[in-house]
């Protein structure tokens, strides 16, 4: 299996659903916060003051993994591996030490920054760090080619054409799939809270491994990959209806995430309460 393609491609390959994708998801998750969490979100990210940016604020920071390799080349380069994970070549079967060793994948990685979220004892800077990369990562896991086949790197090396241009499959389902519906981000936000949530959006709520092998499933269908290398509208017509599918669902699912690892510590046993009026 080719553990490291992510790292020698061009910048723009690791970009799941574009920053404009990601921003979708961000703000499907905002909407479904509990009050908890959203305060939390808003105290490790410095907005608690902003209401404007409270209501985008998962938003803003979707595509921050991406720009890591420019902004911060180090962090970069030891987070690549976390964008993806190769399933295709075992039809979309996970074995952690095979695809995942070390936790070098985006499933570890998702697990990883969600225990880090999850523990108050963390500083707050590894804890808003932590949230930055799960509210991409989740993203990430969703877009279908994040989870593919190794042998083309994810569909890097599947040349297409698209509008008389050459590209290939992966930056397809980066940018195009979505764009293709031509939507401003809010018309296209309202399009996918307008939608009923997947029923499959609550199978492995929890489990990340879950959603990357349905996730690889999809590349596994008939169609996905297309049979000519000219795009035709009819692909856009086939496939944009997944597409808003694993946005819808990858929205929810960051959402449950988020308020399960902010929400309030649980008393712990036995400790009791002071009884009122009796002081030392």
């Amino acid at each position: 299996m080719v553990c490291a393609w992510l790292a020698a491609l061009l910048p723009t390959a690791a970009h799941a659903w574009g920053g404009y994708g990601h921003r979708l998801i961000g703000r499907l998750a905002e909407a479904e916060l509990t009050p908890q969490a959203r305060a939390e979100v808003a105290r490790l990210l410095g907005a608690a003051e902003d209401r404007k940016r409270d209501r985008r604020m998962l938003a803003d920071i979707a595509d921050w993994a991406d720009g890591l390799r420019d902004d911060h080349p180090e962090l970069g380069r030891a987070s690549a591996r976390w964008h993806y994970v190769n399933l295709g070549e075992d039809r979309c079967r996970y074995a952690p030490r095979k695809h995942c060793p070390g936790g070098n994948c985006v499933i570890g990685a998702i697990e990883t920054q969600r225990g880090i979220l999850a523990d108050p004892k963390q500083s707050d800077a590894a804890r808003a760090q932590a949230l930055k990369f799960l509210v991409h990562f989740v993203g990430d896991a969703h877009q279908p080619l994040h989870a593919g086949y190794a042998r083309d790197k994810g569909g890097n090396t599947f040349q297409i054409q698209l509008n008389g241009k050459g590209s290939n499959l992966h930056t397809l389902w980066d940018r195009e799939v979505v764009a293709s519906a031509k939507l401003s981000e809010d018309r296209y936000l309202h399009h996918l809270q307008r939608m009923p949530l997947p029923r499959e959006a609550r199978v492995g709520i929890a489990d990340p491994a879950a959603w990357a092998q349905t996730s690889c499933r999809i590349v596994l269908r008939d169609g996905f990959y297309p049979s000519r290398a000219k795009i035709e509208p009819a692909y856009f017509t086939q496939w944009r209806p997944t597409a808003d599918a694993q946005l819808r669902i990858a929205g929810h699912r960051l959402a449950v995430l988020l308020n399960d690892a902010l929400k309030p510590a649980a008393p712990k046993r036995g400790a009791s309460k002071p009884i009122a009026g009796n002081k030392p």
